[in-house]
């Protein structure tokens, strides 16, 4: 939780906000890879990539 907090605190006080949408992406992408991996819908993910 304090790497979220430090997260936070360096984008506000930097003025870099416009990371938060890339972090969001990148977090929501290794999900789907993490919970896809094993599923039937694999084959599918992949072909994404």
């Amino acid at each position: 939780m304090d790497f979220l907090k430090d997260l936070w605190s360096f984008m506000k006080e930097r003025k870099k906000f416009w990371l938060a949408p890339v972090i969001l992406v990148l977090l929501l992408l290794g999900i789907l890879i993490i919970f896809g991996g094993g599923s039937a819908a694999a084959p599918f993910i992949y072909t994404l990539f």
